[in-house]
């Protein structure tokens, strides 16, 4: 055995390079332990609310039964102009706006109309009136904002901004962007925690036999998040592509990845002297003959010259997207946008916003969404409880991992840089928080450099 002495001064230890695996080993560590901390009771919070939201097609059914379903389904339902003369009548202040046909045989026909005294423009707030199909009674009356219910509108901005505006938008967009990182950082620190073998099983299953409280814990953690991995990620990412900011999309206008839909030009027609505009019910004859169904979004000329729009809007699996515009005065198809019509990414866009929103495939969807966060709620519950058993109050920073950015060598240093950059433009929000993330990691590195180290008790 050899009896060569080290002779470096204590605590100077020359830091090696880590590379290939060991690097991103230790990165993992780092990021997945001091993001996990920060960023979950944010995740908490957007859990909890997009948990309530994915629910909401039941809250309204309960809370707005009377307006949405007839009283009975009769035989023949009515001509549209007849529901919209039923709503005028009530409103002859105001102005038709839209027109949404009914989605079901025992749900009501929506009437939406422009009124003097409520705030926003053409798709701000409205007053919505729900006509019987079958005997043109009004069974109710709501104020609609984007032709969504109250209870909806008040659910989905609780749980996209938290009723804070743009603020609010920061903090949602920040949960979905890091909740991918620290699931692939843990799955990193979990495939590879043992230089052991281990048997498949072991990665799945947690153990039966744990020695101690934290070893029980990570025993449980580390199975229940290879479980929920790919689904914890497929929810972040599809948040994050109808979210405002991801692509650089800081506006409607400004798309440069092509995720949003494309939308109807909607081109301004010459108004023939003493010609007689359409009505609904001819436009909806159209939209059926260019292949429209389900439930069907007419919006009404709102000025000379304006054209009829026709949306297709129904949920689930095949997604219905048709839009056309309708000449006022010759019935002619000025505009027809189809699936084909979307870019590879609008369409999954389009997939991920009714999946994230559980409307893709129904009850399923909402109970694959409930499973989910509820797994992910006791991942983090897992993880702040190792945290705590690891050290409570043994020190701020005692359970910190090791500093991992000044291990890495010069070619992982400038991938690293580079993915930096294209994450800032994709995902800007996450790449000002990374970049305030790495700020606060050497400030701490620094702090625990400086620190002497106090020798254990024999």
């Amino acid at each position: 055995m050899s009896t060569t002495t080290e002779t470096r001064p204590p605590g100077k230890r020359k830091k090696q390079p880590a590379r290939g695996m060991t690097g991103l080993r230790v990165i993992a560590r780092r990021v997945h332990f001091m993001a996990g901390i920060v960023v979950s009771p944010f995740l908490v919070v957007l859990s909890l609310t997009g948990l309530v939201y994915v629910f909401s097609p039941q809250i309204h059914d309960n809370l707005y039964h009377s307006q949405l379903y007839v009283n009975a389904v009769g035989a023949t339902p009515k001509p549209a102009s007849e529901q919209v003369r039923a709503a005028m009548t009530a409103h002859p202040e105001a102005a038709l706006r839209q027109v949404i046909t009914s989605p079901a045989p025992d749900r009501t026909t929506r009437v939406v109309l422009s009124v003097p005294g409520l705030p926003g423009g053409d798709d701000g707030q409205a007053r919505t009136v729900f006509v019987d199909p079958y005997t043109g009674y009004i069974n109710g009356e709501l104020t609609t904002a984007g032709n969504r219910m109250p209870a909806n509108t008040w659910l989905r901005d609780l749980h996209s901004n938290l009723h804070l505006g743009e603020p609010g938008r920061w903090y949602a967009e920040l949960c979905a962007s890091w909740l991918p990182v620290i699931v692939l950082g843990g799955l990193v620190l979990w495939l590879a925690q043992s230089r052991r073998r281990r048997r498949t099983r072991e990665l799945f299953v947690p153990p039966r036999k744990a020695k101690g409280g934290w070893l029980r814990l990570r025993g449980l953690h580390g199975p229940l998040g290879l479980w929920l991995s790919a689904g914890l990620v497929v929810i972040a990412i599809s948040g994050l592509l109808i979210s405002q900011f991801t692509g650089g999309r800081d506006s409607q206008e400004n798309d440069p990845m092509r995720l949003r839909a494309p939308t109807l030009a909607a081109a301004p027609v010459v108004v023939p002297e003493g010609v007689e505009p359409i009505g609904v019910d001819r436009v909806l004859e159209i939209a059926k003959s260019q292949g429209l169904h389900g439930e069907l979004l007419v919006t009404a000329p709102s000025r000379a010259g304006a054209v009829y729009t026709v949306m297709e809007r129904a949920a689930g699996i095949p997604l219905q997207r048709d839009n056309i515009s309708i000449d006022p005065f010759t019935g002619e198809v000025t505009e027809h946008i189809g699936w084909d019509d979307y870019s590879f990414l609008a369409k999954l866009t389009s997939v991920a916003a009714e999946f994230h929103t559980g409307t893709l495939f129904g009850l399923a969807n909402q109970i694959v969404l409930t499973v989910l966060v509820t797994g992910l709620l006791v991942l983090i519950g897992l993880g702040y409880r190792m945290w705590w058993v690891r050290s409570p109050y043994q020190g701020k920073w005692k359970a910190l991992p090791t500093a991992a950015w000044k291990q890495l060598s010069l070619p992982m240093a400038a991938l690293g840089f580079l993915v930096i950059v294209a994450l800032t433009w994709v995902l800007p929000v996450f790449g000002a928080s990374l970049l305030v993330f790495l700020a606060v990691d050497a400030a701490i590195s620094a702090r625990q450099g400086r620190k002497k180290p106090v020798p254990r008790a024999s």
